[in-house]
């Protein structure tokens, strides 16, 4: 591996540098987009049940807050209620979607890095090629009849195309795995609005 890196050239470490840290990011994302952390599939039904007579006190809510990324976003609803017993509907979706947008941007973090990644590696790998391209002219002195530096010269094409299929490497994966957690923020914001519509009409027909 040491001896690859060393015949693809410096500019091979920025690309390195971004594939540690697209990893880290795809361990991250993993880590923090589990259904059990964002939206846990009873959590509703089990809101519902206990507000079917009355709204939960302060330590309920809290408790609530702390449970998941669906749970902030419900017990935002029911603290509105706590706080202002007489707020309207509309003042019950603003605090839920106030909620919501915190949420939704604590999903998306990272995503815009891993994207970036995914955008700029076979960039790099491209100047990786260009620097092995100008390394494999400079072996070629003008009016020679010799054919240049034979050792320069393989030293820059292994330049050019070690970079070219190690920006490729970098950007594959980084595209893949930005593009599956897009998804997946998409369809957990899906299902905390859902979910959020669903509480605020059931909190509209208790007060009723």
């Amino acid at each position: 591996m040491f001896s690859i890196i060393q015949a693809a050239g410096w500019p091979i470490w920025p690309l390195i540098a971004c594939s540690i840290l697209a990893l880290a990011l795809v361990i991250e994302r993993f880590l923090s987009l589990k259904t059990a952390k964002i939206a846990p599939p009873k959590l509703l039904e089990e809101v519902i049940a206990v507000t079917r007579q009355n709204v939960p006190g302060p330590d309920v809510v809290n408790q609530l807050e702390q449970n998941s990324a669906l749970g902030e976003v419900l017990a935002s609803g029911l603290r509105a209620l706590n706080t202002h017993p007489g707020c309207s509907q509309e003042e019950l979706h603003a605090s839920m979607e106030a909620t919501g947008r915190r949420v939704a941007h604590r999903l998306e973090r990272y995503l815009n890095a891993l994207a970036t990644i995914a955008s700029a590696a076979p960039l790099m790998g491209l100047f990786g090629t260009v620097v092995g391209m100008i390394e494999i002219f400079g072996s070629q002195p003008a009016g020679s009849a010799t054919g240049g530096n034979p050792a320069q010269l393989a030293h820059g094409i292994s330049v050019a195309l070690y970079n070219t299929a190690f920006g490729l490497i970098v950007a594959i994966p980084s595209l893949i795995f930005w593009r599956y957690f897009r998804g997946r923020v998409d369809e957990f914001l899906l299902i905390l609005e859902l979910s959020a519509e669903q509480l605020a009409r059931h909190l509209n027909h208790l007060r009723k």
